[in-house]
């Protein structure tokens, strides 16, 4: 059992949170009003694969720092619970079964080739490149985090063979979606950091909080949450007021708790850049939510709405 538990741990199932809240909507969006519920679980089940597989080719990789990081010591590898080279062939498992689970069984190769793309992102351009490199690190590398709607996009896509429901610039729309993750994670991120700036610095990672002064990151945090909420807000038109309403509620929310953060910093009071890491993982599980909600009414259209 513990083995099994180590395994598991090996796959980051908290982050693979992401791959649920980012790919359901996706699908639901794009067949909206018309939803094929075992085609979005065949869907989640490859996509987990392929997500699994590159975390634990990322634990592979980031074996050494593991193990100095407070964060990081009780994972599998840096606790020698399961060995580096069985994480490996681990690793390759899950990603050639992900590419023929969504090829073969979601009959969708773009969506197999997009996990190849994110599993090679994610390993060799993030964590080998430019995890340790540049302070930039986060914002390149997490649109690795942001293909999941790519992937739930194609498999929508070629099931309907080429044709969508959805309307209004079709890839357009899963575009933004991605633009709001990729927009989202360096905040998101950066608060994170903020919170263990200790330990990165001791791991020598090149974290934005620890080789920027505290007000400089606050500052990025604010643009980055705004361009969020922005984005957020271009996919109104294609989807009803109930999306509409939450996109303009939960995004002001966001927005005030960031420049929260920023004034305490300014002001030199005591922070607490936590709450505002929690508060964005709420706010994407809310937006999405509210997508999916409005995906699965299927209301009428705001662009349909207004005529256009």
């Amino acid at each position: 059992m513990e083995k099994i538990k180590a395994y598991l741990a090996l796959t980051k199932p908290r982050v693979i949170e992401l791959l649920l809240v980012a790919t359901i909507p996706a699908m639901l969006q794009a067949q909206r009003g018309e939803i094929d519920l075992g085609l979005v679980l065949l869907t989640l089940v490859g996509g987990w694969m392929g997500a699994a597989s590159a975390n634990a080719f990322n634990m592979v990789a980031d074996y050494d720092i593991d193990q100095l990081m407070r964060r990081t010591r009780r994972r599998p590898l840096a606790k020698h619970t399961v060995t580096k080279g069985h994480a490996t062939v681990f690793a390759w498992v899950l990603m050639v079964a992900s590419f023929l689970w969504l090829w073969l069984l979601c009959d969708s190769l773009l969506a197999g080739l997009f996990i190849l793309l994110t599993v090679w992102f994610y390993i060799y351009v993030y964590t080998k490149w430019l995890k340790r490199r540049t302070w930039q690190n986060v914002i390149w590398g997490g649109a690795a985090g942001c293909m999941p709607v790519m992937v739930g996009w194609a498999v929508v896509t070629d099931a309907n063979g080429g044709a969508f429901h959805a309307g209004w610039g079709s890839w357009a729309q899963a575009v933004i979606l991605f633009l709001i993750i990729f927009f989202w994670t360096p905040p998101h991120t950066w608060a994170l950091g903020m919170r263990y700036r200790e330990d990165y610095e001791a791991a020598g990672v090149p974290m934005m909080p620890v080789v920027k002064p505290p007000l400089e990151v606050t500052r990025q945090i604010l643009w980055y949450t705004w361009a969020t909420v922005i984005c957020s807000l271009l996919l109104v038109p294609a989807a009803g007021w109930v999306y509409g309403v939450i996109a303009v509620v939960s995004g002001a929310w966001f927005i005030i708790r960031a420049h929260g953060l920023h004034n305490g910093v300014k002001k030199g009071v005591k922070v607490k850049p936590m709450n505002l890491f929690f508060l964005s993982n709420n706010y994407l599980s809310i937006l999405f939510v509210g997508l999916s909600v409005d995906a699965v009414i299927g209301l009428e259209t705001v662009s349909e709405m207004l005529g256009f």
